[in-house]
C-alpha cells in the first residue's frame, strides 16, 4: 500500500558534524563518498562546506547548540528535531543519552509523529529492535530515547523481529548483517547497501511521515577507529546510491540530519559543538533547507513539506 500524498523520510544519523578537513581524525574527509559528496554540491560534508543548492539536493549547515553552553546531546537534541522547540534552552542544558522528566514532558505533548497521526495520516519508525529490547521496555528496564519516545506518545508500535524477516523494517546497519552476526538470526534477510536503499524507500512509501534512526554512527564516534568510521560512511554512501535511485522526487522529501557532533572528530571520544549536516533532497528541497537554522527549526519545514502548514 502506497500513502497518498507528499511524504517525508527523515534519515536520521546519530552523532554527525561537520568538522576539519582532516583524514586523520574525522572520516568525512578519509573516506571515498562520491554519492553523499554529490549531496553537497560535489564537496565533502566538512565545516567549510557551507550552504549548497545542487538542483536535486541542498545541503546546509545546522545549529545544535541553540543558545545553550556546552557539548549538545542526544536526547535534548532530537527532542528539538521532532518537537520543533528549542529543548535545551527550555530544560537549560543540553541532556542526554535518553531523555529526563522534562524532556519526556515536552515530547508528550506534541511531536511530529504526533501531528502526523493526529490529521489520521500514517507514520511509522522504521528501524526495527530485537526481542530482548521490547522485553526491557515493557518491563521498563529501559528507557525509550527521544526518538523512540515520540514514536511511543503517538500510539505507535516499535518494529520488531517479524517485521524484518517480513522486509517491512530494517535493522539499524541498513544490510541487516548485524542481526545475523550479532544477534544470531541466522535466516534475517541480508541486503546489499544498494539494496538496502531501495528497500528504505519503498517501506517509507506506506507512511506520510517515516523516520529511520542509525546510531552506530554516535557509537563508533565514542569508541571506534577511523578505519571503522571510513567503512560506515561508505557503506552509507551505497545505502544512498540505491535511495537515491528508488526515489521519486515528485513523492516528498528525504532529509537527512543529526542530533549533535561526535563521528567527525576521533582525536577525542566525546560530542563536539560542531554544526550538524542537513541535506534535504527532492521537490522543494532549496526551500525546505532555507528555512532551517538550528534544530528546532526543522519540524515546522517537515509541516510545510508534508501539509503546507506554513509557521
Amino acid at each position: 500500500m502506497v500513502a497518498p500524498g507528499p511524504r517525508v523520510l527523515l534519515i536520521f544519523l546519530d552523532g554527525i558534524g561537520l568538522g576539519d578537513d582532516d583524514p586523520a581524525i574525522n572520516p568525512f574527509a578519509a573516506a571515498h563518498t562520491p554519492v553523499l559528496d554529490s549531496l553537497a554540491g560535489g564537496q565533502r560534508w566538512l565545516r567549510t562546506t557551507g550552504r549548497v543548492n545542487s538542483g536535486r539536493a541542498a545541503f546546509a549547515p545546522a545549529d545544535p547548540r541553540m543558545g545553550v553552553p556546552g557539548r549538545p546531546q542526544s536526547a535534548s537534541g532530537q527532542a528539538a528535531i521532532l518537537t520543533g522547540r528549542n529543548v535545551p534552552m527550555l530544560i537549560g542544558e543540553h541532556y542526554g543519552p535518553r531523555p529526563n522528566p522534562p524532556i519526556r514532558a515536552i515530547i508528550k505533548e506534541d511531536n511530529l509523529f504526533k501531528q502526523v497521526v493526529a490529521r489520521g495520516e500514517p507514520a511509522a519508525l522504521l528501524e526495527a529492535y530485537p526481542p530482548r529490547f521490547h522485553e526491557a521496555l515493557s518491563r521498563g528496564k529501559r528507557i525509550p530515547s527521544s526518538y523512540q519516545d515520540a514514536a511511543l506518545q503517538a500510539g505507535l508500535t516499535l518494529f520488531g523481529e517479524d517485521d524484518v524477516q517480513n522486509g517491512d523494517a530494517l535493522a539499524v546497519d541498513w544490510t541487516g548483517a548485524a542481526w545475523r552476526e550479532h544477534l544470531g538470526y541466522t535466516s534475517s534477510p541480508v541486503y546489499s547497501p544498494n539494496e538496502a536503499g531501495r528497500r528504505m524507500v519503498e517501506i517509507a512509501r506506506r507512511y506520510r511521515f517515516s523516520f529511520f534512526s542509525h546510531w552506530l554512527t554516535d557509537q563508533f564516534g565514542h569508541r571506534g577507529t577511523l578505519a571503522e568510521g571510513v567503512a560506515l560512511l561508505e557503506l552509507f554512501d551505497g545505502v544512498m546510491a540505491g535511495a537515491l535511485e528508488a526515489w521519486d522526487d515528485d513523492d516528498g522529501l528525504i532529509v537527512i540530519t543529526s542530533d549533535h557532533g561526535n563521528l567527525e572528530d576521533l582525536s577525542h571520544t566525546k560530542h563536539t559543538e560542531n554544526d550538524v549536516p542537513l541535506v534535504v533532497i527532492g521537490h522543494g528541497a532549496a526551500e525546505f533547507a532555507a528555512g532551517v537554522n538550528t534544530l528546532a527549526d526543522i519540524a515546522s519545514m517537515v509541516n510545510v513539506a508534508l501539509f503546507d502548514a506554513r509557521p
